[in-house]
């Protein structure tokens, strides 16, 4: 039995890489840290390392609710003080009462700095300033270099854990009724959307489905994906419930506020 079936094709290049850190664990008992993973790839490395077995993984981005993290695959016997995750909180300094920085422009001056988004944990933004959590390896480069965002002057300092700002996540759950599990069909219905333009925006690359961008309007979704349209925010498709009285499907979806 292949390890790909339980898997969408797009997922078989992040899956055999993850193969790969496993097997180099078990061969040289060494512990291996990955870059920061989104919600889906820490689901594949569960899915890739059961709890049953001799190698062990640990997930860790700063906080325990953090949505992206690092995974630490440990092997057989390692003690506590292999747990060295290599996250680091950074915390932006700007003008705050005169400038807004939003997380789109704080991400993308991040990403202008020539790094992988891998290298990122999750930005927060609070109505107080900016933080944002790095691996380790990469902050003096940070530090260093990120000094515009948006049209504001800032600079970044690293900051005690004690200092955290977590974020308040909110989200709305409603009810509706699709044809089919379309992707533009399901963003049309959650975001109030013509269906030609949920069409427009996946073809332009601005929606993805779990934190991967898709361009074909018919990719079909199943309960538990979470997605994210440029613009308009993100969701989720929580569940099914069954059918109208026309054949439509009865979906409950989220919408983070």
């Amino acid at each position: 039995m292949s390890i790909y079936q339980h898997f969408r094709e797009e997922e078989r290049p992040f899956i055999d890489a993850m193969m790969d850190t496993r097997n180099k664990v078990l061969e040289r008992y060494t512990p291996k840290l990955t870059d920061f993973l989104d919600p889906r790839q820490q689901e594949i490395v569960r899915a890739l390392v059961p709890a049953d077995g001799e190698l062990t993984v640990d997930f860790w981005g700063g906080y325990k609710e953090a949505e992206r993290k690092r995974a630490l695959f440990l092997p057989p016997y390692s003690d506590d003080l292999s747990r060295n995750f290599k996250v680091a909180l950074y915390e932006l300094n700007y003008p705050a009462k005169f400038v807004t920085i939003e997380h789109r422009h704080l991400l993308g001056s991040l990403m202008g700095l020539g790094l992988k988004r891998e290298k990122f944990g999750d930005v927060l933004i609070t109505e107080s300033g900016a933080q944002f959590i790095v691996a380790e390896e990469i902050g003096d480069y940070v530090r260093f270099n990120l000094n515009q965002v948006g049209k504001a002057t800032v600079t970044c300092e690293p900051c005690s854990w004690d200092d955290f700002q977590p974020p308040q996540v909110e989200w709305e759950e409603r009810q509706g009724s699709v044809p089919s599990l379309r992707l533009d069909v399901v963003i049309a219905e959650i975001y109030r959307l013509t269906r030609s333009k949920a069409v427009d925006l996946v073809k332009g690359e601005r929606v993805k489905v779990n934190w991967k961008v898709i361009d074909k309007p018919s990719y079909e979704l199943t309960p538990g994906d979470d997605l994210s349209v440029r613009g308009f925010g993100r969701s989720r498709l929580i569940a099914i419930d069954g059918e109208t009285r026309r054949g439509n499907l009865w979906v409950t979806f989220g919408q983070l506020k």
